[in-house]
């Protein structure tokens, strides 16, 4: 695969006959595609958890109501006692991967403590864990189509609601993905 070929800041849609409950009906952020693998966030699988419980358990004062309760997402099944926050291009964190002019991708604990406060990014999705793809195996995935990427819409991430999101990642493209069947995809 050449550069271009890589589906950085896309997003990855299971295809309706992904039935791995892990994935099925997900989008994911793809965050990083290289030769070596991939590294994304799912975006549309809010857990039970608050962030308000992560400071308490990071003892990170806040005074962001607002951010204490926002959702934390289930980001996929790798390293789910990890956070990582997607979120707009802003600030000087320890630990950010850009990925997009538009959108970064932060591990660090400064983020956190930014957003507790309320001197955070402007929008933000924090998720625990991620989904990972070790070389060759996303595109072997896409292959035998289990996953369509699109491109990525910055209002599907922050303004779309959580239910809605799986339909209007696909709606970018003029695909109804309810309409899909096994066979189709890419060809």
């Amino acid at each position: 695969m050449s550069n271009e070929n890589y589906l950085n800041n896309q997003f990855l849609i299971a295809m309706p006959s992904l039935m791995d409950p892990i994935f099925h009906h997900t989008v994911t952020l793809l965050c990083q595609h290289t030769k070596e693998g991939a590294l994304g966030i799912v975006i549309n699988r809010p857990s039970d958890m608050k962030l308000g419980e992560i400071f308490k358990q990071m003892n990170i004062p806040y005074t962001s109501e607002v951010a204490s309760e926002t959702s934390v997402y289930s980001g996929g099944p790798v390293q789910q006692d990890r956070g990582f926050v997607v979120h707009t291009t802003c600030g000087s964190w320890d630990m950010t991967m850009p990925v997009s002019d538009a959108i970064s991708l932060t591990t660090s604990r400064d983020v956190i403590e930014a957003i507790a406060t309320g001197e955070g990014p402007e929008q933000y999705l924090i998720a625990l864990g991620y989904a990972g793809w070790g070389e060759g195996q996303l595109e072997k995935e896409i292959l035998s189509n289990s996953w369509l990427n699109t491109p990525f819409a910055k209002q599907i991430l922050f303004d779309t609601p959580v239910s809605q999101r799986w339909n209007a990642a696909a709606n970018q493209i003029g695909i109804n993905i309810n309409q899909l069947t096994t066979p189709a995809g890419h060809g």
